[in-house]
């Protein structure tokens, strides 16, 4: 059971990225899956997360607008598609996934390390200026 994150790399202010996250081991349907990001000499906040078997979708407010979060139950991937970055969004970007009956889309996001969530080694993104 893992999940792997792919997709990070270096892009200049205003530009895109697409993160994608794979899940094996286990079906994603059954998860609520949420991004997570860490920067340097920062504490890892919440991004954005989905439940896909329900389509509900909770985004922190940084991230409203500018970031979309999607699921492909066929790939038993979620994506996070990043639009007009700022250097702030610089980070080491996370998945993870937990029960969706045990965590809703927006309490996975307010509480990461409740229960035996599952998460990645995540990938890096950085945006210069």
């Amino acid at each position: 059971v893992q999940l792997v994150e792919s997709g990070g790399g270096l892009v200049q202010a205003g530009g895109s990225l697409r993160l994608s996250c794979a899940g094996s081991g286990f079906n994603v349907d059954d998860y609520t899956l949420a991004w997570f990001r860490q920067a340097p000499g920062k504490e890892r906040e919440g991004v954005s997360s989905i439940s896909p078997i329900i389509g509900t979708t909770a985004y922190a407010e940084d991230a409203k607008g500018r970031f979309t979060i999607s699921s492909d139950t066929a790939k038993n991937t979620v994506f996070l598609q990043m639009n007009s970055l700022r250097p702030e969004d610089t980070a080491v970007y996370y998945c993870a996934a937990a029960p969706f009956g045990v965590m809703s889309a927006s309490a996975l996001l307010k509480y990461p390390n409740y229960g035996s969530n599952i998460w990645g080694k995540g990938t890096p993104v950085t945006v210069s200026r």
